[in-house]
């Protein structure tokens, strides 16, 4: 009987996260009814969807109040994503609650603790991962876009057009990328505000070039595709570069994974095997003291491998 009411539990807290979910987070590209041509109609709404609204505005505001708004929001353009960071933050917080609850049910506070605490870090590193994969596509991409870009030039088309052809034609995040500068542009923002919001964003030395080879060219003129082939060149040169070091420090990297993963690996091993060996580390102030040992060498050489393998240009 217990476990039935658990799973009935389970399974009504998991029915009002999907409610909450499609309540605040539209399923697809926002579509303007034809009601709305009428000034005198009202929008229809339910309960279910002002409360998924008055909750993501109190989640904004203490995100501004606590001074997070800004920078969550830039982390998630970072990362390509199109969910805004209260709705964001909702879902993390359900989830994290229907976790903990589950947890708790199962193995007690120890076991809900563990659970409530893994959907914030899962999403802060599934956002930060999918920001680096964004920034290394762009950088992979940047220059084919800059040759397309000079094609334009040479055809006869302005500088504008010229970043409007990369955003139809380039892939993703380039097109997205260039496709938001000529946006910003046409709606009054100078050009060399936009270039350099995408370089920071990007965190692209590289397109930073661009962009200062752009505003020069705005000042004194001159043949700008000429400029961007050279551009082109070196940085086409700098990626064949990174892309061979990265091959040759792909083994190094795979090495320090195996050492990591190496003392974890033998500890679960005797634990499963002989307990009564890993007893004697939590039975004495020695015990203790060896295992704190051994967590300020596996910092270290977790510091020291990241900084042999990892090679920034």
């Amino acid at each position: 009987m217990s476990g039935a009411l658990l799973a009935l539990g389970l399974l009504a807290v998991a029915g009002a996260l999907l409610l909450v979910v499609f309540a605040v987070v539209p399923a697809g590209p926002p579509r303007v009814p034809m009601a709305r041509l009428d000034p005198a109609s009202a929008p229809a709404s339910s309960a279910l969807a002002g409360v998924g609204v008055v909750t993501g505005a109190a989640i904004e505001r203490a995100l501004a109040r606590r001074g997070r708004m800004a920078s969550g929001s830039a982390a998630l353009e970072r990362a390509g994503l199109r969910m805004s960071l209260p709705d964001l933050v909702l879902l993390t917080g359900l989830a994290a609650v229907v976790l903990g609850t589950a947890g708790w049910v199962i193995g007690g506070p120890i076991v809900a603790a563990v659970l409530a605490a893994a959907p914030p870090l899962v999403v802060r590193m599934l956002v930060s991962v999918r920001a680096g994969r964004r920034r290394s596509a762009f950088a992979d991409q940047l220059d084919d876009s800059l040759q397309l870009m000079a094609s334009s030039l040479r055809a006869g088309h302005s500088l504008l057009r010229s970043l409007d052809s990369v955003s139809q034609e380039a892939a993703a995040p380039s097109a997205e990328e260039f496709s938001r500068i000529v946006n910003e542009t046409r709606v009054g923002r100078d050009l060399t505000a936009a270039l350099e919001e995408v370089a920071e964003r990007m965190d692209s030395d590289d397109f930073r070039w661009v962009t200062q080879a752009i505003a020069i060219h705005r000042e004194v003129g001159g043949n700008l595709a000429e400029v961007l082939d050279v551009v082109g060149n070196t940085i086409r040169e700098r990626n064949a570069l990174r892309r061979q070091v990265k091959a040759l420090a792909a083994e190094g990297k795979l090495s320090a994974y195996v050492l990591m993963a190496l003392p974890f690996g033998v500890t679960g091993f005797l634990f499963m095997t002989n307990p009564g060996y890993l007893g004697a580390f939590t039975s004495s102030a020695l015990g203790y003291g060896m295992l704190a040992g051994v967590v300020l060498l596996l910092v270290v050489g977790a510091l020291w491998l990241k900084k042999t393998v990892s090679i920034r240009f």
